[in-house]
């Protein structure tokens, strides 16, 4: 299946709001951004570089800019994407009393790809990752686990990592450990299961 057949399908997935999908999708295929899918939603590249997507919710869909932050945001659309944990990306929501204005919306895209262009980019801050002692010790006594984790993302890493390192006590440390030593064998991340939804 294409990537454009794939967002068709992810539009009339969503019937409360497949009409706007389709008119911002009209809107995304003006512009000379490639249209893929990434996450389970259609996102919009240029030149390999993520640039914008859009989503359905529940209670309303969206149009976000991964680089949003560079954005002027004339019309005061834009908030966080994440309420303060994301950096570069921005977000703008519409409900079903929020009219699409689609010469607002182009110019906003336009500019995006002009941003994209110019090389205007958020590096995140990459944290060094730190492998709490249970886990250190899981990995130095089998080494299978030790090969498996080795070959997971760096996030996935991180992911297990986090998440014994965040418990307060031994004992939920070690019950934490003894549930992901066979999600880290099958090279799954501890997140997986949320991400294809």
């Amino acid at each position: 299946m294409t990537d454009s057949e794939k967002v068709t399908k992810y539009i009339e997935k969503h019937q409360r709001w497949h009409k706007q999908l389709a008119q911002l999708r009209r809107i995304f295929l003006t512009t000379e951004l490639t249209e893929e899918i990434k996450w389970g939603a259609p996102n919009y590249t240029l030149n390999g570089k993520l640039v914008a997507g859009m989503a359905a919710f529940k209670n309303h869909y969206a149009l976000w800019f991964h680089q949003g932050v560079f954005l002027k945001d004339p019309h005061q659309q834009l908030m966080n994407a994440q309420k303060g944990t994301t950096k570069a990306m921005r977000q703008w929501r519409f409900d079903a009393n929020t009219p699409l204005p689609e010469a607002w919306v182009l110019e906003y895209l336009e500019e995006a790809v002009q941003n994209s262009k110019d090389g205007k980019e958020h590096k995140p801050e990459r944290k060094k990752l730190v492998i709490p002692a249970e886990l250190q010790t899981a990995l130095q006594k089998h080494n299978e686990l030790k090969t498996a984790y080795q070959e997971l993302t760096p996030g996935k890493q991180r992911e297990y990592a986090d998440h014994i390192s965040s418990a307060k006590q031994e004992a939920t440390k070690q019950r934490r450990l003894d549930k992901i030593i066979p999600m880290i064998k099958s090279g799954v991340g501890l997140h997986d299961k949320y991400k294809n939804c």
